[in-house]
């Protein structure tokens, strides 16, 4: 017995935490996430035009892979990177693997959509034809469509000796059109079809408006782009059309803004938005009966490799398919549902009373978002409110929350917003608010030197009989109402001077040249998070040792930080029970014998997308619970403005316990369950158990459905 005792302390010493073969590699983590949202797609359970909307996010998430991830992985090459991650692939071979696991799922998406999701429009009458299969009455109504509405628009682009090859822009779709001058000379046009016009041209509403026909049930679209090679001669008159097929390109899109140089970071930012249109090529779309010889001019003009280069079985650009979704068809759509309004903020309440009174827990999208909303809304308005500070990150473009701030600054609050300009993909949109903000008057700064500012945080001073009481509301989420419907998240509304006084330590932080603080209750990234995280899972780690209950369930959107993975590995090898609920990216292999036997991973992809991060500690029977905007990725807790706040309510703690955290631990619909070689397993009831939607079950408890 001794003996036995003694050579597992000696397999424990010697097991090495850091070998490449316990972690997954991040940019395939992140391609098996995609995966799961095309299973969406496939899965006939699933209404008919959310199973279009999944292969649209499937699509548009691919396009970002590639503008950022695999265009980061193209210029590690070409500067000769040999530093590998935590998995110990270099960059080649990281764009090998890709290209080997996205090959067969680019033939699923295909197949999806050609053997499954359009015969099933079809059988509902919604139906996407190729301009060919046009009788030729309606062929003759959509050239006056056409002429009317489309030839306008285009522009065609000869090239020959005295006109180069024109910039193609990131993800256009274009056309390349070969054709045949009047002394019989081959020539290349290049026509981009045009982004401000419908993707899939509804037939039905043209025959409606150019020749009285009476729309009738079924409904016709024809991609554009067929459209317009079908009408070429119109712009390229006198000369013989040989050919015409779709192509389209994708670019590198990371911008890199040396800050410390930057006089004035709101036109650099600007600036780099503008030049991410002339990124490097990084993949090229055609569809597979382009023939061999204009495909390579098009690789010769665009200096793209065969490994860059895709042949679709379909139409290119499937994110557009989003335009479908819009379609009036309820029966094929998600039953509509009314987010619930918590009882104690119902309106007529005063909001500033009840939160004197307790904190209040909002789980959105199960909640709504109107209470944040009123929260800025009413101290805009209050008179006894003499300030409002807030970060934004991603608002959208309809921004009820802006709106709010901007009635505050006229009301007479000093009203000082952070606007994170390096929001990826968001900078335009918040470059404006930006600059409206600022036209009247309200104190814009942009965060930190080198940092993005993350965390979610309002803060409103009132004055009050007893003297000023400071107001937060804390989420994980943005202040982003469109988002807020589709999206989960946790916010907390709170009156506690301990998160009113960290809050205003932060917000002078971030405006003024305040140094990192010492908070009372926040974790605050980069300077505090990783520590006073890591000092939790130890605390954890030595109840376990000690013979004490210890366990841990996180919630969050990746996990990729080898320094917690390996952490989280030595907490498994000491016995503390670990569930790690990670929608996205997770690196950590677990079930791994004698490394992670105690660590379970799964991810629920479903109608939500899960965004909420949650970090709970059983701490030996006096559960501690953290709520906020980070992930367990460097980024985050190196490079990032981020907040964790504690949950102190106990009613509440045992809301996002039983609420959340159970019940997606029970899920067995919804759920993919990580396994050791980096696959997930989609879980199905067993015999005789439950099956449980943890989405579905939290829209029947928690909010008002439509009849």
């Amino acid at each position: 017995m001794m003996e036995r005792v003694e050579t597992e302390q000696h397999t424990q010493d010697t097991l090495d935490l850091r070998d490449p073969a316990l972690y997954i590699n991040r940019e395939l983590s992140m391609l098996e996430f995609n995966y799961r949202v095309l299973e969406e797609a496939l899965d006939p359970a699933n209404p008919l035009l959310e199973r279009i909307k999944f292969l649209a996010i499937f699509a548009n998430n691919l396009d970002e892979f590639f503008m950022i991830r695999v265009s980061g992985l193209r210029e590690q090459v070409a500067a000769g990177v040999i530093e590998t991650p935590a998995d110990g692939l270099t960059p080649t071979q990281q764009l090998n693997a890709i290209q080997k696991r996205l090959v067969p799922m680019l033939e699923s998406q295909y197949a999806c959509l050609r053997d499954d999701l359009l015969p099933a429009l079809e059988k509902h009458h919604i139906t996407i034809q190729h301009y060919s299969e046009l009788s030729d009455e309606r062929q003759a109504v959509m050239q006056q469509y056409f002429d009317r509405e489309i030839f306008p628009v285009l522009t065609p682009l000869a090239v020959d000796p005295g006109r180069p090859f024109p910039h193609i822009s990131n993800l256009s779709l274009n056309l390349a059109v070969m054709l045949r001058n009047e002394a019989g000379q081959q020539r290349f046009a290049r026509v981009k079809v045009p982004g401000t016009l419908p993707r899939f041209v509804p037939v039905h509403d043209i025959l409606q408006k150019y020749a009285g026909k009476r729309r009738g049930k079924r409904r016709v679209f024809i991609p554009l782009e067929e459209v317009i090679s079908a009408n070429l001669t119109r712009l390229f008159p006198g000369m013989q059309i040989l050919e015409s097929h779709p192509f389209r390109v994708t670019r590198n899109a990371d911008m890199e803004i040396e800050e410390d140089e930057a006089s004035d970071l709101l036109e650099t930012i600007e600036a780099g938005v503008r030049q991410r249109r002339f990124g490097r090529v990084v993949r090229l779309e055609v569809q597979d009966d382009m023939p061999q010889y204009l495909l390579d001019l098009l690789r010769g003009y665009l200096n793209v490799s065969r490994a860059d280069t895709y042949s679709l079985d379909g139409p290119l650009g499937l994110s557009d398919l989003f335009e479908l979704t819009d379609l009036d068809a309820p029966q094929l759509k998600y039953p509509p549902f009314v987010p619930r309004r918590p009882p104690e903020l119902a309106p007529g309440k005063d909001i500033f009373s009840v939160l004197r009174e307790r904190d209040v827990l909002l789980h959105h999208p199960y909640d709504s978002f109107l209470p944040v909303i009123e929260f800025i809304r009413t101290a805009a308005h209050d008179p006894n409110v003499l300030a409002i500070k807030t970060t934004l990150y991603r608002v959208g473009s309809n921004a009820p929350i802006v709106q709010a701030l901007l009635e505050a600054q006229e009301n007479g609050k000093q009203v000082a917003v952070l606007v994170e300009l390096k929001a990826r993909f968001d900078e335009e949109n918040n470059i404006v608010w930006a600059r409206k903000l600022e036209a009247q008057g309200v104190h814009v700064v942009y965060g930190l030197l080198g940092l993005k500012t993350h965390c979610k945080l309002a803060l409103v001073v009132r004055r009050e009989d007893d003297g000023l009481r400071r107001y937060v509301h804390m989420s994980t989420g943005n202040y982003n109402a469109a988002t807020a419907r589709i999206y989960t998240d946790i916010g907390l509304l709170s009156s506690r001077p301990e998160l009113g006084a960290d809050a205003t330590e932060i917000f002078n932080r971030l405006t003024g040249y305040a140094p990192a603080a010492q908070y009372s209750k926040l974790m605050v990234a980069p300077e505090h998070l990783r520590k006073q995280l890591s000092t939790l899972i130890a605390r954890e780690i030595e109840h376990a040792r000690q013979g004490r209950p210890a366990r841990l369930i996180f919630k969050m959107n990746a996990l990729v930080d080898s320094k917690f993975i390996r952490q989280l590995y030595e907490a498994s090898r000491a016995g503390v029970k670990i569930d790690l609920l990670v929608r996205g990216i997770c690196c950590l292999r677990p079930g791994v014998p004698g490394v992670s036997d105690n660590i379970r991973v799964t991810s629920i992809v479903g109608r939500f997308l899960e965004h909420s991060r949650v970090y709970y500690f059983h701490n030996n029977d006096c559960p501690e619970v953290y709520v906020g905007s980070a992930d367990l990725m460097p980024r985050n807790l190196d490079r990032r403005v981020e907040t964790i706040f504690p949950i102190e309510d106990d009613a509440l703690k045992d809301r996002i316990l039983n609420e959340i955290l159970q019940i997606q631990m029970k899920d067995n619909l919804r759920t993919r369950e990580l396994q050791p070689d980096g696959s997930y397993r989609r879980l199905k009831p067993k015999d005789g158990e439950e099956g449980i939607d943890s989405q579905a079950w939290l829209l029947e408890h928690t909010s008002t459905s439509h009849p």
